[in-house]
């Protein structure tokens, strides 16, 4: 039985054929491309559960890619493969979209419970069809648009992820574990300053530096 479609784009033709192997005999259905020009080609033309993204890939990078790709579709799985292990690059990626990413070498018995991890996610939080407001602010989940009146406010994925548990979560105290897990993925090891980075870019967007409270030792709470 399958259990979901992985799009596999990755140069490294061995890599490639081994991540195949494994993941088919976990019982996924698999494809490959090695350039990312194929890549996206493939992503246009198939129906796909999770994405295995190469970043460093020839014709296209894998950011790149990976831009492309949540500018029509924000909700499919992304796993960034790769062998930089820099936060830049790695904030970079989950900044465009990203929904995880492992380092090479790794060991394929975490890769796949990152997979897991990512379908599961999905599965228990289907993209939501509806207008979140708060104050005079619009967030349109479908469009992923977020305006004050008729002003349009340009969010990265992240921020419009984050914001977006904020307002779900209006007046509660959110720890900083909740906002990773939720936001960045159960799998996320990396530094958790990276939310006061991204709640610093919400407050000077959104113009809600009052609203968006530091709870000290704990986290942050989003107040009317």
């Amino acid at each position: 039985m399958m259990l979901a479609n992985i799009l596999i784009i990755e140069d490294e033709k061995k890599i490639a054929r081994i991540l195949q192997l494994e993941l088919e005999h976990e019982g996924y259905e698999t494809d490959v491309a090695f350039t990312g020009i194929k890549g996206l080609e493939k992503f246009k033309d198939g129906t796909w559960d999770l994405i295995l993204l190469d970043v460093m890939l020839p014709e296209l990078s894998g950011l790149e890619v990976l831009r492309r790709i949540r500018a029509t579709n924000s909700a499919i799985p992304v796993i960034l493969l790769t062998a930089r292990d820099s936060i830049p690059d790695k904030v970079s990626g989950l900044d465009l979209g990203a929904n995880d990413y492992i380092t090479k070498p790794f060991e394929i018995e975490e890769l796949l419970a990152r997979i897991r991890a990512c379908l599961r996610n999905v599965q228990s939080h289907p993209l939501q069809m509806e207008v979140l407001t708060f104050q005079d602010i619009t967030v349109n989940e479908k469009t992923r648009e977020v305006k004050r009146g008729d002003e349009s406010i340009e969010l990265t994925p992240k921020e419009f992820e984050l914001f977006i548990f904020f307002i779900e979560n209006k007046e509660q105290a959110l720890n900083r574990e909740q906002i990773l897990t939720k936001v960045w993925g159960f799998d996320y090891y990396g530094d958790t300053n990276i939310i006061d980075v991204y709640v610093r870019h919400l407050r000077k967007k959104l113009a809600i530096a009052d609203s968006l409270q530091t709870i000290r030792g704990v986290g942050y709470r989003l107040k009317e």
